[in-house]
């Protein structure tokens, strides 16, 4: 299969080093922005556009959006609707529960998304989990290291995905391309991390990374989650959300506060119950990714595949930055109004 290319579906606010009227950047400033040696700040975002059926849509020219920003309207100065290079991070689960056709279909799936997916330019890390991250392998545009590093990953232990996926943000920022994305495979809940929920909140929408999810659901009994704890270890300071915003995700030890057919669960020893689709969800949906939840291993070859034509069909939209220096949640909002298209691009981000 030829890498992707195209138009549309993804979307995401990405700090970039695009030039503005041809003059290159100073440097990076938070917020979602770049700042330009004209003294300029662009706001980037990355936008995926569908039809009623679900289809990408594609011959979108500038004028055909309009973005806001707290509900201001914005000048749309930069646009692109061709396929960029990606810096793409991978999180794989090898947890206990992934052993067997689980792993080897991961495999295979990944396999097909790094040789006939990806694009020649396109660089990729790997991250896998179980009791803790570890870091496979840095960036790297060997597809054969890649695919001899998963022909090695063995599932075992619980799951620590929270902190796999605080740990693989950061490095995601890094890529040498303007596009940066992040995909998880996981087919379990979260059973060993420590980091606060609220801490990897703030890491995600601090980032330009787009965040995706890949949730193998099985046929264990949903179990009943009781009242949860504090976190253990709480973010220092408050952290601004969007309105009637919070999170869902369980907190760091949850797992015995699950409650099952049998009785609560100890601590870290069980990874073999429904995966938390609220919880991923809540990790890729700011970001202007997505999660998809599949109920067999075998359909992961076509959800990767579903991901990878989706990176590759994407608009980009840049418009300067209104200069918020507040520390404070800032929504974006991308529409097409001509055409019943659903727009998916990145909620917001957290300036200065």
């Amino acid at each position: 299969m030829k890498p992707f290319h195209g138009v549309a579906v993804l979307a995401g606010v990405l700090i970039t080093a695009s030039t503005l009227g041809g003059q290159q950047p100073d440097e990076p400033v938070q917020g979602g922005a770049f700042r330009f040696k004209s003294g300029v700040e662009l706001i980037n975002v990355t936008a995926t556009v569908s039809d009623a059926a679900g289809r990408f849509v594609a011959g979108l020219k500038m004028e055909d959006f309009v973005v806001y920003d707290d509900e201001a309207r914005q000048t749309v100065t930069h646009f692109e609707a061709e396929r960029v290079p990606v810096s793409l991070g991978i999180v794989l689960d090898t947890s206990g529960s992934m052993e067997g056709d689980k792993i080897r279909a991961a495999r295979s799936a990944l396999d097909r998304f790094l040789f006939d997916l990806l694009g020649k330019d396109d660089e990729v890390f790997l991250y896998t989990f179980s009791d803790q991250p570890h870091l496979v392998e840095r960036w790297t545009d060997n597809r054969q290291r890649l695919s001899a590093a998963l022909r090695r990953a063995a599932p075992n232990g619980g799951t620590a995905m929270y902190d796999a996926v605080a740990a693989a943000v950061p490095l995601a920022e890094t890529g040498r391309h303007r596009k940066k994305a992040l995909l998880i495979i996981s087919d379990g809940n979260d059973t060993s991390s420590h980091i606060a929920t609220v801490q990897l909140d703030r890491i995600i929408r601090e980032s330009e990374v787009l965040v995706y999810a890949i949730g193998i659901d099985g046929d264990e009994p949903v179990l009943r989650r009781v009242p949860l704890p504090p976190p253990r270890r709480p973010f220092p300071g408050p952290v601004p959300f969007p309105p009637g915003g919070g999170r869902r995700w369980p907190q760091p030890g949850f797992l015995s506060q699950i409650q099952g057919p049998f009785g609560r669960f100890p601590g870290s020893s069980r990874n073999d119950y429904r995966v938390n689709v609220a919880a991923l969800r809540d990790m890729t949906d700011d970001s202007g990714g997505r999660t998809e939840v599949i109920r067999d291993a075998r359909d992961l070859a076509p959800a990767t595949t579903g991901i990878a034509d989706e990176l590759s069909r994407q608009y980009y939209l840049g418009y300067p930055s209104p200069g918020h220096d507040d520390q404070k949640w800032h929504t974006i909002r991308v529409e097409v109004p001509k055409g019943t298209y659903r727009v998916r691009a990145r909620r917001g981000y957290l300036a200065g």
